[in-house]
C-alpha cells in the first residue's frame, strides 16, 4: 500500500487547491451539485439505516438499548458521500473550504479565487442536496395511494426527526454549542481529505476517509452540506403529516438558516482554515519550500 509522508500531503493538498481555483464558473456549480447529491445520499443512507434503533429514555433506563448504537449505524453508513466526491472529482464546499487556501498559501493564489470557489461550490452543493431531499421525501420517505394523499413511512418519520433535531439550536448557548461542532466537524472532515490524499490505491484511500467521517458523524458533530439535505427532507416530509399536533413550528426554511446553516457554516470554515490548513502550513511551510 503507497502513501506519501506529511510534507508531500501538504503540497499535493496545495496543488488540489489551486486546480479547483482555477476551474470554470460553471464547472465549479456542476461539481458543487454533484457532491452536494452525493452528500445527500450518504446523509439518506444513514437515515433509512438508523430508523427503529435510536433509543428512547425509558429503554436507557431499563438497559434495552444503547445510545451509541443508533450513532454508530449512522456513522458507519453516512461516509459513501465523501467516498464517492474524492473518488470522482466533485466539489464540496467543506472540503474547499481547507484545501483553497491552502492553495493561497503555498502557491500565492488570490484570496478573491478562493471567495470565488466557496461561493459557487456552496450554491452548487445547496442545490444538489436540495434536489436529492426532493427524491428521498417524495420517494422512500412517503407512500401514495390513489387518490394521490401522501402518508409518511417510518423512514419519513426518522427524516423529520433527524431534521427537527438540526433546527433545535437557540439563544446564545445553542448557537455556541452549534459552532463548536461545526468546527469539530470540519477538522475531521478536512483530516479525512488529507487521508485520502495520503493514499494512491482505493483501499487506502476508503480507509483513510472512512474513519474520520464516521467518527464525525458518530459524535453528533455538525457538517452544513448535509444538514442543507437533512433539515430540507425533514422539512417536504413533514409537508405530508396531516395531524397538527404532530408538526414541528420550528422546522421550515427559516430556521433552516438561523437556528443551524449560518453558524454551522462560519463553523465549517474556521475549523478547515485554521485547525486544518493554517496548522499545517505552519508546521510543514520550510519542508514544502525544499520541496522545491
Amino acid at each position: 500500500m503507497v502513501f506519501h509522508p506529511p510534507v508531500q500531503i501538504v503540497a499535493k493538498a496545495g496543488d488540489a487547491g489551486k486546480y479547483k481555483c482555477g476551474l470554470p464558473s460553471w464547472n465549479m456549480l456542476l461539481r458543487g451539485f454533484m457532491a452536494g447529491a452525493y452528500i445527500a445520499m450518504g446523509a439518506a443512507l444513514a437515515t433509512v439505516c438508523s430508523t427503529g434503533i435510536q433509543a428512547t429514555d425509558a429503554a436507557l433506563r431499563f438497559g434495552t438499548a444503547s445510545a451509541g448504537f443508533s450513532q454508530l449505524i449512522l456513522g458507519a453508513t453516512f461516509p459513501v458521500g465523501l467516498i464517492i466526491i474524492v473518488l470522482t472529482g466533485a466539489e464540496l464546499f467543506t472540503g474547499d473550504a481547507m484545501l483553497a487556501p491552502m492553495a493561497a498559501f503555498i502557491h500565492k493564489i488570490s484570496w478573491a479565487q478562493v471567495i470565488r470557489l466557496w461561493i459557487l461550490v456552496y450554491v452548487g452543493n445547496l442545490i444538489g442536496s436540495i434536489w436529492f431531499a426532493y427524491v428521498m421525501a417524495y420517494g422512500p420517505f412517503s407512500t401514495w395511494n390513489a387518490a394521490g394523499a401522501a402518508t409518511v413511512t417510518a423512514f419519513g418519520s426518522r427524516a423529520i426527526a433527524i431534521g427537527g433535531a438540526k433546527v433545535a439550536y437557540v439563544g446564545a448557548a445553542g448557537m455556541w454549542s452549534a459552532f463548536l461542532k461545526a468546527i469539530a466537524c470540519n477538522w475531521l472532515v478536512n483530516l479525512a481529505i488529507l487521508l485520502g490524499i495520503c493514499a494512491d490505491d482505493l483501499v487506502g484511500k476508503f480507509f483513510g476517509i472512512w474513519f474520520p467521517i464516521m467518527a464525525f458523524v458518530a459524535s453528533g458533530f455538525e457538517h452544513s452540506v448535509a444538514n442543507m439535505y437533512f433539515i430540507p427532507a425533514g422539512i417536504m416530509t413533514q409537508g405530508f403529516v396531516t395531524d397538527p399536533a404532530a408538526i414541528n413550528a420550528n422546522l421550515n426554511w427559516v430556521t433552516m438558516w438561523t437556528s443551524n446553516l449560518i453558524i454551522v457554516t462560519i463553523g465549517n470554515i474556521v475549523g478547515a482554515l485554521f485547525f486544518v490548513g493554517v496548522i499545517y502550513w505552519v508546521a510543514f511551510r520550510k519542508e514544502i519550500a525544499a520541496l522545491k
